[in-house]
């Protein structure tokens, strides 16, 4: 029997498994201490008038930490426009299941879109810097309105046909999917107006929540519309057909 206890190699393993998690630790924020400073200066200057030395100076880090974690600037630029907000297309299963009613999926689809309004100061910088790369474009604006906004669009565009009971979508199962969608993005572009005016709505703990539900409930508004719209229509519309008659119009 040999019951008794090695201190010097388990005191070794467990230093070793220590200064690991200590050198992960340290490494996760260094990284994430360069991709705050750079977001910040990138949003401000844009990506052409941002030096690397810039960021290093701001970060507190050399030159040769931002290589190490991004490559090189152009590897840093895509991990600060990429990493706060996230992919629209990642979100997609929380919305896009066959056997959700629409509340569920609306739920899912506003959930997604607006949990990174949780990282407050970061996620407004984030959206400075997509309208500064709508202005001055380096091609990942481009990749990610291919790669993740389109198919998640196509997501949406197939689960309001679902709930509408279309077989192919139309123009104005384009036009409901946009404006849905455009609740959630007035979250983010707007976000100083709503501070400036009604600053609580942003400021509860719950804000993401509260607002999340109000907009799954604005959009079960904006679909029953289409729904009774449809029921009027004398034969299913083409791609082309425009909606029915104002008041005005008919007026007129």
């Amino acid at each position: 029997m040999n019951a008794a206890p090695r201190p010097k190699t388990v005191s070794r393993a467990a230093g070793t498994e220590g200064e690991a998690r200590k050198q992960r630790s340290d490494g996760a924020h260094a990284r994430a201490h360069l991709l705050h400073a750079a977001l910040r200066l990138f949003s401000e200057k844009g990506f052409a008038k941002t030096s690397i030395r810039d960021i290093a100076q701001a970060a507190g880090a050399n030159v040769a930490a931002i290589s190490y974690y991004f490559g090189d600037k152009a590897g840093l630029y895509r991990a600060v426009f990429t990493e706060p907000l996230g992919s629209a297309r990642d979100d997609i299963a929380l919305y896009n299941q066959p056997h959700f009613t629409l509340h569920q999926s609306l739920e899912g689809f506003f959930a997604g879109f607006l949990e990174p309004l949780r990282q407050g100061e970061l996620v407004q910088l984030s959206t400075r810097l997509h309208f500064r790369e709508m202005l001055e474009p380096t091609g990942l604006w481009a990749e990610e309105i291919d790669n993740g906004i389109k198919p998640a669009h196509a997501a949406l565009v197939k689960v309001l046909c679902r709930h509408l009971g279309l077989a192919k979508a139309d123009d104005e199962v384009h036009r409901l999917a946009f404006s849905i969608t455009g609740l959630a993005i007035h979250m983010f572009i707007s976000r100083e107006v709503v501070d400036a005016i009604r600053p609580q709505l942003f400021g509860a703990p719950d804000a993401v929540e509260q607002w999340a539900a109000s907009l799954v409930a604005y959009a079960e508004a904006m679909v029953a519309v289409e729904t009774a719209r449809r029921k009027h229509l004398p034969d299913p519309p083409a791609a082309d057909t425009p909606r029915l008659k104002t008041a005005s119009h008919e007026k007129t």
